[in-house]
């Protein structure tokens, strides 16, 4: 009777939890120049810190124990954290995709300043990557619905969007 449930047991599924959900999705690698330089410098400062934090760590070893030594292990965690952090923001820099300014050819694509009308009202859209979107400021990604829909769209051009709420219709003003 036991090796029933042990064996049922070993084909069970391990829940996925909230905190693990978002852990390991893809990092859009389109950025604007600007992006990239302000990644760059985040990376050297991290870089200036990182041997402080060594130094500190290895003060905290000499104290003896480690499973005892909760400063050491406080220490070594922000290291291991900061080199994580650093290792993420080399790899984003070395897959960057650097945006260019603007469309040479009138259509809309990454880069591209909008100006659409929409139920009577003019907004204005950058569309950039993921990481530099900004919907409140008008910044938005060439993934959002809005972006996907006017991305190839030229001036007088209409994108409709769909939404739960019925489709919007986006007709492009101008494309800079």
């Amino acid at each position: 009777m036991m090796g029933k449930v042990l064996i049922n047991m070993w084909y069970m599924r391990v829940p996925i939890r909230k905190s693990e959900k978002y852990t390991y999705l893809a990092v859009d690698p389109h950025m604007t120049s600007e992006k990239f330089d302000e990644l760059s410098e985040k990376l050297a400062r991290m870089k200036l810190a990182r041997p402080a934090l060594a130094r500190e760590v290895a003060r905290l070893a000499e104290n003896g124990d480690f499973s005892e030594n909760a400063e050491y292990q406080i220490a070594k965690g922000k290291l291991r954290g900061l080199n994580q952090r650093m290792d993420e923001i080399q790899s984003h820099l070395n897959r960057a995709i650097i945006i260019t300014q603007g469309s040479s050819d009138g259509t809309v694509q990454m880069g591209s300043t909008v100006v659409v009308e929409v139920n009577g009202k003019q907004k204005t859209f950058r569309i950039l990557g993921s990481s530099e979107a900004k919907p409140e400021s008008g910044v938005i990604s060439y993934q959002s619905p809005i972006g996907a829909a006017l991305i190839g769209k030229r001036a007088g051009e209409e994108a409709v969007i769909k939404t739960k709420k019925g489709e919007t219709a986006y007709c492009v003003i101008s494309v800079a």
